[in-house]
């Protein structure tokens, strides 16, 4: 069974850092889900 992982993203410069750890969990097995604020979108593309 895979892990489940929910990341929030919010406004911030450093929400383009989540693209980066979304990556790594995935590459790791996990089941990664994102939820990004409006504002977030800004910063990282969905």
């Amino acid at each position: 069974m895979k892990p489940k992982v929910l990341i929030g993203v919010s406004g911030g410069i450093a929400a383009y850092k989540t693209a980066e750890v979304v990556s790594q969990l995935v590459k790791a097995g996990c089941d990664v889900r994102v939820v990004m604020t409006e504002t977030a979108t800004r910063f990282v593309a969905p």
